[in-house]
């Protein structure tokens, strides 16, 4: 099909310029369209891109990239443990913690948290909570000093302070002589505040308390912490290093990464990056249908030269590949210029969102609604690929109708009045 002549020919009609001024402005039109469409793609899901790994960086922060637990049951022997675990594949670091759901109150305020219990010295190997200090340190949980560290919100709806105290309630059972549990009756004690953390996620600042790991077994009267938390090297990794982890360890703990506790998050997230690529590959779509316009009006005008060249001997495959050559180039081109015109804003963003909203006025991502600020931004190769090639095929299924309307001319009707 794709024959010197035909792609000669086809070359040549695509640069000529004796083309009606309409069917050119068509055809600059579809150059154009596809260009703006796949830019706006590749611009669009570049930042999508960079929004999930912000969202990804601050959820994990906090929450280390898989947990160990022996399902509710302590773990008294966590030191042998994460002993057997260094070693790993990828693993980074290892940690204790023990989770409890309370309930904190300083008169009137009340608000439901989680109280963590940590290892101040193992802790900063699974997460970055010591560089999200706002006030107070780390290692100012002190084994038996009863103090606790608290989200900025937390602090805010509690409206204490560094040096405030706030009551921890968590649910006991009092059991009859029986063996029967006929009552429950919470349990109290009184923490102070030692800090204030924030890492910019309300899923943290608004409902996370750090206590010292011996404190928070004290409070519950267990002996040992309710899991390990692990971090590894590569995050995108980390739930078949887990497991290669876990596998160290004698049987009975079970494993949980970070994609099945925030699984809502990023399903969301892969939902609406898949809906928003649909519509604006609509746009491609728009200058595809463009590019059919053209080449059908092409053909309407070429039709004295389609017949001369039936005439001269080239064949209906010739004169498909004709103006197949024509449609794909101007699609080609305008896909060309598209990617390069996406890459350029994709790889940019970080210069561009701050210079439009300094000389128009405004704040895209307005740091007092949003706790990002800026428009973050991640250009992923395969994606730069699939939009390219959804384009190029686009466009090379829009050649086929008008090519085959082409090849269909008949020489004499062409001729008749000619």
């Amino acid at each position: 099909m794709f024959q010197p002549v035909p792609i000669f020919v086809g070359l040549r009609y695509s640069l000529g310029r004796e083309h009606s001024f309409f069917v050119s402005f068509i055809t600059w039109v579809s150059l154009f369209g596809v260009a703006l469409g796949v830019a706006a793609l590749i611009t669009v899901l570049s930042v999508m891109n960079g929004l999930e790994s912000e969202l990804r960086n601050r959820l994990l922060s906090l929450t280390a990239h898989a947990s160990l637990n022996a399902s509710g049951a302590p773990i008294a022997d966590w030191q042998a443990r994460i002993q057997q675990l260094k070693g790993s594949p990828g693993l980074q670091g290892a940690a204790p913690f023990l989770d409890t759901d309370a309930m904190l109150s300083r008169p009137p305020a009340m608000s439901g948290a989680i109280v963590r219990g940590i290892d101040p010295t193992l802790e900063p190997e699974v997460s970055s909570i010591a560089d999200a200090m706002r006030e107070g340190k780390l290692s100012d949980l002190e084994p038996g000093s009863n103090r606790i560290i608290l989200g900025r919100m937390l602090a805010y709806q509690l409206q204490v302070g560094v040096g405030d105290s706030v009551t921890v309630m968590i649910p006991g059972n009092v059991a009859s002589g029986t063996g029967a549990t006929d009552a429950i009756v919470p349990r109290l004690q009184d923490f102070h505040v030692a800090g204030i953390f924030e890492v910019g996620l309300q899923e943290h600042d608004s409902v996370l308390a750090l206590v010292n790991l011996k404190d928070a077994e004290a409070f519950r009267s267990m002996t040992g912490p309710g899991g390990i938390r692990l971090k590894f090297i590569d995050v995108l990794k980390a739930p078949e290093l887990a497991r290669a982890a876990a596998a160290r360890l004698a049987p009975g703990l079970k494993v949980r990464d970070w994609t099945e506790e925030n699984q809502a998050y990023f399903r969301a997230i892969r939902i609406e990056k898949t809906m928003m690529g649909i519509i604006l590959l609509l746009i491609v779509a728009v200058a595809v249908f463009n590019i059919v316009a053209t080449l059908i009006m092409v053909v309407n005008d070429k039709r004295t030269d389609i017949a001369i060249l039936r005439t001269l001997g080239l064949s209906p495959r010739g004169v498909v590949g004709v103006f197949m050559t024509q449609g794909v180039l101007i699609g080609w081109i305008g896909t060309a210029v598209g990617v390069a015109l996406g890459l350029a804003i994709g790889l940019n963003v970080d210069v561009i969102v701050p210079f439009l909203e300094q000389h128009l006025g405004f704040h895209i991502m307005d740091p007092d609604v949003y706790y990002i600020s800026g428009l973050p931004s991640e250009v992923h190769a395969g994606d730069v690929v699939r939009i390219g090639a959804a384009a190029l095929i686009l466009t090379l299924i829009a050649t086929v109708y008008p090519a085959l309307q082409a090849a269909r001319t008949q020489p004499a009707e062409a001729l008749r009045y000619e």
